[in-house]
C-alpha cells in the first residue's frame, strides 16, 4: 500500500463526485484506488502497476501546484493517456499543449492522436486524417484553416467534399447544382459557423476568401497559398483523388479526412483514398494520422457502436 501526497487546492476536481473520476483512473492504472483527506492511497495492485499510479499521480499533484484545474473530461483524458503509453508526460498535454484560440472558440486536443494530427498539419503539406466518424477529423482540420487564415499564412480556404449519393438520389433534391450539394457540405459550414460568427462568415463566403464547394468544383484549377480540406474522401474515385492531388499550388496545405469504413461508391469502383494511402506512402513530406474508437470524442457510447462495427466487419476484411 502506498500514499500519495496531493496539494489541497484543486483536488475536489481531480477526485471528481464521489470520486468517481479516481474510477476511470483505476481502470487505466490497474490497481485499486482509494482517498484519505486529501492524499490517494494505492490499496491494490502489481509492483509495476503500484509504481506507474505514483509517477502519475506525482505528475497530476504537479499540475494542481501549477494552477491547473482539471475538468471531468480532462481526467477522462489522463487515464486515456496512461493507457496509451504508460511514460506519458503529462505537463506536455495540459499545459504545453494548451487550446489554442481559434475565433470565438478554443480548442486543445483531447487525444494523443489528435495532437499528433494538429502537429502532422502544423509540419506537412500534405496531411491524411483516416478513421471513424466523431474523432475530430474535419473540426480540427478546419480548425487549423481558419487559424491559418487569420494569421495571413494562407489567402483563402477551400472546403471541398465528393458529392456522392449516399442511399439517395441528387436529381430529387430541389433546387439548382449548388442547392443540390448544400446538404452534402452541411458538416463544413458547421465547424466554420463554431468559429467565426455568421457575419464575418457571409463576408468570407461573398469575397470566395471561404469557398464550399464539391470536389467536381477544383477540376482544372490550380489552388496556390490556400488551406485545402478535401473531407468524406473514402468516397472520391482514383481520377477524382489524383486530380485533387494535383491542384495544390505554391504555399499551399490539403488536408484530407475520410473513413475507410464507410465508402458509399458504386459497387466495382475502387475508393480514390484506399488508393491514394497506397501511392503516397513512401513520400515522407505526406504524413498520414490514422484515428480508431479510443479518439472518438462524441457520445461516450460512440466509441462503443464503433466497436462493435468492427467486430462485425473484420471476418468479413480477413476473408
Amino acid at each position: 500500500m502506498r500514499r500519495i501526497a496531493m496539494p489541497d487546492e484543486g483536488i475536489e476536481t481531480l477526485f471528481g463526485s464521489l470520486d468517481d473520476n479516481l474510477r476511470a483512473l483505476e481502470t487505466a492504472l490497474q490497481v485499486r484506488l482509494r482517498t484519505s483527506g486529501h492524499n490517494v492511497v494505492v490499496a491494490e495492485g502489481e509492483p509495476d502497476d503500484v509504481s506507474r499510479a505514483e509517477h502519475v499521480f506525482g505528475q497530476l499533484g504537479d499540475l494542481l501546484r501549477a494552477g491547473y484545474r482539471f475538468s471531468r473530461d480532462d481526467v477522462k483524458l489522463a487515464a486515456q493517456l496512461v493507457s496509451s503509453d504508460p511514460e506519458v508526460a503529462l505537463e506536455d498535454y495540459f499545459l504545453r499543449s494548451a487550446a489554442r484560440t481559434i475565433g470565438r472558440k478554443q480548442v486543445a486536443p483531447k487525444t494523443p492522436m489528435q495532437r499528433r494530427y494538429l502537429e502532422a498539419i502544423d509540419r506537412h503539406d500534405v496531411v491524411f486524417g483516416v478513421g471513424p466518424a466523431g474523432t475530430g477529423k474535419t473540426y480540427l482540420a478546419m480548425a487549423q484553416a481558419v487559424a491559418a487564415l487569420l494569421a495571413r499564412r494562407v489567402s483563402r480556404i477551400i472546403l471541398a467534399r465528393p458529392a456522392v449519393e449516399a442511399g439517395e438520389k441528387l436529381g430529387f433534391l430541389p433546387g439548382d447544382l449548388q442547392e443540390k450539394v448544400n446538404p452534402y457540405l452541411r458538416p463544413l459550414y458547421d465547424a466554420l459557423y463554431d468559429m467565426l460568427d455568421a457575419d464575418r462568415v457571409a463576408r468570407l463566403l461573398e469575397r470566395g476568401v471561404i469557398e464550399v464547394a464539391p470536389l467536381a468544383f477544383m477540376r482544372g484549377r490550380t489552388l496556390n497559398e490556400a488551406f485545402v480540406i478535401l473531407d468524406e474522401a473514402q468516397n472520391t474515385t482514383s481520377e477524382q483523388m489524383k486530380m485533387f492531388l494535383t491542384r495544390l499550388g505554391y504555399g499551399s496545405k490539403a488536408v484530407v479526412t475520410g473513413d475507410v469504413t464507410q465508402i458509399d461508391l458504386p459497387p466495382g469502383r475502387v475508393s480514390g483514398l484506399v488508393e491514394a494511402l497506397r501511392v503516397v506512402a513512401s513520400i515522407e513530406e505526406i504524413a498520414t494520422v490514422h484515428f480508431d474508437e479510443r479518439d472518438v470524442v462524441r457520445h461516450p457510447l460512440v466509441q462503443q457502436i464503433v466497436k462493435a462495427y468492427e467486430r462485425l466487419e473484420a471476418p468479413s476484411r480477413s476473408a
